[in-house]
């Protein structure tokens, strides 16, 4: 637990509202930065519910904020595969041992990060295929793990995306992915009653948090949004990586 009373409150709070705010500057949302700290607080069944709450208010707040920056065709060719297999990839934390999967998604960050970082001008085409390998390898992490984001938004990032329009599509395409899977979890139970306090605070921070990310992305350069992007994805992927047995 977070700790009681109004102290435990405001902590989760602004654990919630810097994971918000950097997840929109990097362009993939706040589960990365949320899942990874939230950890030290709660049980992981606890925080996959509340993850997948988080990024349905948070989706919501990005898509009326940057609507006029969405790339529907890869919302499409992404969002469908992508809701799929985060679909298989909940059913699955009920079933499987997730020891590893931490361990294994954080040096595939650290290593994909610096592929990019130092790779500035590799791409790859935004077609249909690569959309739906891309889209369904980010599903069944955001599913199974409770973040996909990471994935995605390297993936996009390789399309040579505008970073408002990355954002925004970003948004559109994990929100059919968050709905399911947190529908999901709750069925499943994994947010107990006593736990709902803390949702107006989730809805309070996605909404405060994306819209200061979006007045600081528009003081940022594409090249600087994209350094942003790949650090915070390594920065993340050496959490994951350093934390995976706790």
């Amino acid at each position: 637990m977070v700790g009681s009373g109004y102290f435990g409150f405001f902590l989760f709070f602004i654990l919630t509202l810097l994971s918000e705010i950097l997840g929109t500057l990097g362009g993939f949302g706040s589960s990365l930065f949320f899942v990874s700290l939230s950890q030290f607080f709660f049980d992981f069944q606890t925080v996959l519910a509340l993850t997948g709450l988080l990024h349905v208010f948070s989706n919501v707040a990005k898509i009326i904020l940057f609507r006029k920056t969405i790339d529907w065709k890869l919302v499409l060719w992404l969002g469908v595969a992508s809701t799929l297999f985060a679909i298989g990839g909940s059913y699955l934390t009920a079933l499987v041992d997730l020891h590893y999967a931490h361990l294994v998604l954080g040096i595939f960050l650290v290593v994909l990060s610096i592929f990019f970082y130092w790779k500035p001008d590799f791409s790859v085409g935004a077609t249909l295929k690569n959309s739906v390998i891309g889209g369904s390898m980010a599903g069944f992490l955001a599913g199974f793990i409770g973040t996909g984001g990471a994935i995605r938004g390297l993936i996009l990032t390789s399309f040579n995306l505008e970073k408002n329009f990355l954002v925004g599509t970003s948004a559109a395409i994990d929100f059919g992915v968050d709905v399911s899977r947190t529908f999901i979890y709750l069925e499943n139970q994994y947010l107990e009653r006593s736990m709902w306090i803390y949702i107006p605070a989730l809805v309070a921070a996605s909404f405060l948090g994306s819209y200061l990310g979006k007045v600081l992305l528009s003081h940022i350069s594409q090249e600087a949004f994209r350094k942003i992007l790949l650090i915070l994805v390594f920065i993340m992927g050496v959490f994951l990586v350093a934390g995976w047995d706790r």
